[in-house]
């Protein structure tokens, strides 16, 4: 048998190898909140533009632009850039609800605070199923929904069109810091009708 993925959905992980600053975790940890379906999140919603975040800035931005390279491979001038940022605070029994990031392409999640054990990640299959087989074996194939574990320093990039949620936590505090993108550049192609042009 031979099997051929097509059409892969891509979910990279990154790692930040040597952590967070005590400045930067004291900035991120200490942030102005307002409620959110199920936990809280940042008031400031531009959070990377801070000072305070200027290195993890720059290695969110260098691995966006790797994932976007190696997903994508634009043959003209298109960069991925951030649009908004925020940090989500999830305490014992609060959940980040089943959503999507509209008006983004590429969506990212880097972690603060977790505990890799208990912490996870649900990534979810849309769309209509006609037929609806029971199974006790699950895989990525017949699975309408898949976990990851997530682990401090770890950044996880992923189509923002991709459901995703987090199941009620077990652990006192989990901290991570969304964000969301969107592109510039030129797209398209005159010849064809379909040039276009996007600067931020």
């Amino acid at each position: 048998m031979r099997v051929h993925n097509l059409f892969p959905t891509p979910v990279v992980i990154f790692k930040l190898d040597k952590g967070l600053s005590k400045e930067e975790l004291n900035f991120l940890l200490n942030l102005k909140t307002k409620k959110n379906t199920g936990n809280t999140i940042s008031v400031n919603d531009k959070v990377l533009k801070r000072r305070e975040m200027f290195k993890l800035k720059c290695f969110i931005e260098k691995c966006l632009h790797e994932y976007f390279v190696f997903v994508h491979a634009p043959n003209k001038t298109i960069k991925p850039y951030i649009t908004q940022s925020w940090v989500n605070y999830t305490t014992k029994d609060q959940f980040h609800h089943k959503h999507t990031h509209p008006n983004s392409f590429i969506s990212g999640v880097f972690y603060v605070k977790t505990d890799v054990k208990k912490d996870k990640i649900y990534f979810f299959k849309d769309g209509y199923a006609q037929i609806k087989l029971t199974t006790d074996n699950y895989n990525l194939y017949n699975s309408d929904s898949w976990w990851l574990e997530v682990e401090e320093n770890s950044l996880i990039l992923f189509p923002s069109s991709l459901t995703h949620a987090v199941e009620k936590i077990k652990t006192d505090l989990r901290v991570s810091l969304s964000f969301n993108t969107f592109l510039k550049g030129n797209f398209g192609d005159s010849e064809d009708m379909t040039d276009l042009r996007l600067e931020n």
